[in-house]
């Protein structure tokens, strides 16, 4: 029988189980987690239960849930024998990508045939990242794909994680020459003046969330040396008037709190043998009263041009603390239509 195959469910006093066998038990182990604790997630998030017998996990419960379970079990098990670990966020993963009928995220008409592949791994010099619903499969694929990309939703989806993740990737295979990541330097009402220090210092805690992504895929020398050299940069948004960035892979963060004149001139940055990707979050605008989002107008103005992407997240696609979906969907559900 080939490794993690399931055995036809038996009946027992009037309740049906799904037998899987995997026949190395030191897999098994890594499958199950310690004390269990990958199979209490996946019974959890699936209402089943599970029970282990030798080299063998029985699986109760709804028979759509049983089968689920069991997929999801095999394709973790496949991970461990590829030489991968399991960790929460594959088990999520695996869940949430079992569904491949869902919404990918992108827009009528682009072509999805793509996005019917094989797993999609970014490899970078700490990790390998690897999306984790099938909108952000479809996001990354735009980023390889496309020289100009948005990536739209909720906070928590990954949008600068993966296109930060992709820009380190694609600058270790020699494909971009740098990498410049970028926001606006406005957040919730305060102003940069009014803060300590000289204007590096001002600027870096807006910076943060860039930096700690740059962190999660290199080593701390190796990112030091890199930031001294110029060949990765982080700077505002304001920073970017006046030049030509080519051959690099640019990233502007936040974007829905850039002013309409601020898109456009950081769009018409683009360069020779580049790449730049476009995240925002809709929700969360900081701009004064009365001052359009530049997001949203180069969402309504570039969506009909060619080899420019546009993939949506929803709170369905957050991968950070399962609250985080729960409240989005609350603040989305009170907020009026019209």
């Amino acid at each position: 029988m080939a490794p993690g195959a399931m055995t036809p469910p038996p009946v027992s006093e009037n309740k049906t189980e799904i037998l899987v066998e995997f026949p190395d038990n030191r897999l098994l182990i890594d499958l199950c987690g310690e004390y269990d604790r990958n199979l209490t997630k996946i019974e959890k998030k699936l209402s089943v239960q599970i029970i282990r017998r030798g080299n063998l996990l029985a699986i109760h419960g709804e028979e759509a849930a049983q089968q689920e379970a069991a997929e999801v079990l095999e394709a973790l098990y496949a991970r461990l024998e590829a030489g991968k670990s399991v960790e929460h966020g594959d088990i999520d993963r695996e869940i949430r990508m079992g569904d491949s009928e869902k919404g990918t995220g992108i827009r009528a008409g682009d072509q999805l045939e793509m996005f019917k592949a094989g797993p999609v791994e970014i490899k970078t010099r700490k990790k390998l990242v690897e999306p984790r619903t099938e909108a952000q499969k479809a996001y990354v694929q735009s980023l390889f794909k496309n020289e100009l990309a948005f990536g739209i939703g909720p906070a928590g989806t990954g949008k600068t994680y993966l296109a930060v993740a992709v820009g380190v990737s694609m600058f270790l295979g020699g494909h971009v020459d740098r990498i410049i990541l970028s926001r606006p330097a406005v957040e919730a009402g305060e102003r940069l003046g009014f803060l300590p220090g000289d204007m590096k210092e001002k600027v870096d805690p807006y910076m943060q969330p860039l930096y700690d992504a740059l962190n999660d895929f290199l080593p701390g020398k190796q990112l030091a040396k890199l930031m001294e050299e110029k060949r990765i940069e982080i700077a505002p948004l304001a920073f970017m008037r006046g030049r030509t960035l080519s051959n690099a892979f640019v990233v502007l963060d936040e974007a829905q709190n850039a002013t309409t004149m601020q898109m456009k001139m950081f769009l018409t940055r683009l360069g020779e043998g580049s790449r730049m990707v476009i995240t925002g979050d809709r929700s969360q605008v900081d701009l004064p009263r009365g001052v359009p989002s530049g997001l949203a107008d180069a969402e309504r103005l570039l969506s009909g041009i060619q080899k420019i992407s546009f993939n949506y997240f929803t709170a369905d696609d957050v991968v950070r603390h399962p609250l985080v979906a729960a409240i989005i969907k609350a603040y989305d559900a009170d907020t009026p239509r019209g």
